[in-house]
């Protein structure tokens, strides 16, 4: 077991290419699904995309605390503070217990209400259902598991994540061929296969989480987590969890939104757009992982008061995310046929999918520059800031553009991702001035003479 009073003190790269493989799974288990179902029913592809969208909302209630525990434990660590480090990731697990019973249950009651609010019908809506209420169950170990993984990388621990995220991956895509295959003589179960298949996958993940917390820090998550609340540990990870969760809910309603200006294009662009979402995630999928790598450097640094250093970091991992992003898209739009055509070889979808592809090029820059920038901002501290900025543009640019030029102007699809393209760089580009301004020296510069004059 290792000494439990120490962390991994790690470069950029040491971090992050664990966090790429992890984020690459995690990504690829979404993609894997679409693909088997593209080819199983269109239908039943739309309607997972739906559900999953939903979903995804409401596990971003778990990211409240699993945003917040990997700051403020960096924040600790830096800080040489490793009693209190220790007692913020056991108040994740209790905080992030009760999180997944709540909505667990939300979602399982009330989840054909959700689905009923995109207006899909027929089939698309019966696989969508399906979907939503089995994978909602699991979301309380999905809860779990998020607040686990958390404390993990804040101690340097993101190789053990990742070999859990490959775990997860081997056990779903294993559920998608028993599922959608018919292998070894089995009846295809469609959409029930798969959705039990990520239930069994998240259940695991849990259980070796547990596991490897105790191997490699000696934590052991007890009743006494649960019970009784530490409320100085609970307001400082929803200090900073719930402004990073309100920009990112935002994003997901706003989302719902646009996808609901899909709906009225057919059938066809809302498959399209289900397929090329799993496409772009290849996009950004650098930038996630040296953007989450950043995030625990520079709340480390800013622990240690490193200020310097941490704006240096910032601006390096801008620099890398945007080239590698761009030449990422870039080369997707060059081979996008053969890539949509790995989805559906329906004729109509290719021809709304392909300019998008080409869209994409111009906006995941941005996209870059807005994920780096921001997690970066609030691993300072500056949580108000992108929740702010989000809620303003993600409407005002990304909602309302969406409408004039996809619908208004009948760009459709297209439209819509160019609406979202101006969303990115605007939120990016005022993430940088933020960033150049560095606001953090003068808060804990203020805070610090205010403890002297204590």
């Amino acid at each position: 077991m290792t000494d439990t009073n120490k962390y991994k003190d790690q470069t950029l790269f040491q971090i992050s290419w664990p966090l790429f493989i992890e984020i690459a799974l995690h990504m690829s288990m979404g993609i894997i699904a679409t693909l088997m179902l593209g080819h199983y029913s269109d239908e039943a592809a739309a309607g997972v995309g739906v559900a999953n969208q939903l979903l995804n909302i409401f596990i971003l209630v778990f990211n409240v605390t699993s945003v917040g525990a990997t700051i403020l434990i960096g924040q600790k660590l830096g800080a040489g503070q490793l009693k209190q480090a220790k007692q913020m990731a056991h108040s994740a697990f209790g905080l992030n217990f009760w999180f997944g019973i709540i909505v667990a249950i939300i979602v399982f009651f009330f989840g054909e209400q959700f689905l009923r609010m995109f207006d899909v019908q027929g089939k698309v809506f019966d696989y969508g259902l399906i979907f939503m209420q089995i994978c909602g169950l699991s979301l309380f170990f999905e809860s779990l598991s998020l607040a686990f993984s958390a404390v993990l990388r804040s101690y340097g621990y993101t190789k053990e994540s990742m070999s859990v995220t490959v775990l997860m991956n081997v056990i779903s895509v294993a559920g998608n061929v028993l599922a959608l295959s018919g292998i070894f003589g089995l009846p295809i179960t469609g959409v029930l296969g798969v959705s039990w298949g990520i239930v069994v996958a998240r259940v695991v993940a849990v259980l070796v989480l547990l596991y490897l917390l105790y191997r490699r820090l000696g934590f052991s998550m007890k009743l006494q987590d649960i019970v009784k609340m530490n409320r100085e540990d609970y307001r400082g990870l929803l200090s900073i969890g719930i402004p990073s969760a309100g920009e990112s809910l935002s994003y997901q309603f706003s989302q719902l939104i646009i996808t609901g200006f899909i709906v009225t294009l057919g059938a066809s662009s809302l498959a399209a757009r289900v397929y090329i979402v799993n496409i772009s995630m290849i996009c950004f999928l650098f930038t996630l992982a040296i953007g989450m790598g950043t995030q625990m450097l520079v709340a480390r640094y800013i622990g240690g008061k490193q200020f310097e250093r941490a704006f240096l970091r910032g601006i390096r991992t801008l620099k890398i995310a945007m080239v590698a992003s761009f030449i990422t898209s870039l080369i997707l739009a060059l081979i996008g046929h053969p890539v949509l055509s790995a989805f559906t070889d329906d004729p109509t979808i290719l021809a709304i999918g392909l300019p998008v592809l080409w869209a994409i090029v111009f906006i995941e820059p941005g996209r870059a520059m807005n994920i780096v920038l921001m997690n970066s901002l609030k691993s300072v501290g500056d949580v108000r800031f992108p929740m702010i900025v989000g809620i303003i543009f993600m409407w005002g640019v990304a909602v309302v553009f969406s409408y004039l030029l996809g619908i208004h102007m009948g760009l459709g699809l297209l439209g819509i991702w160019i609406a979202q393209g101006m969303d990115e760089w605007f939120r990016g580009l005022l993430a940088l001035r933020r960033w150049k301004s560095r606001p953090w020296e003068r808060k804990i510069k203020v805070e610090d003479l205010q403890l002297k004059k204590a």
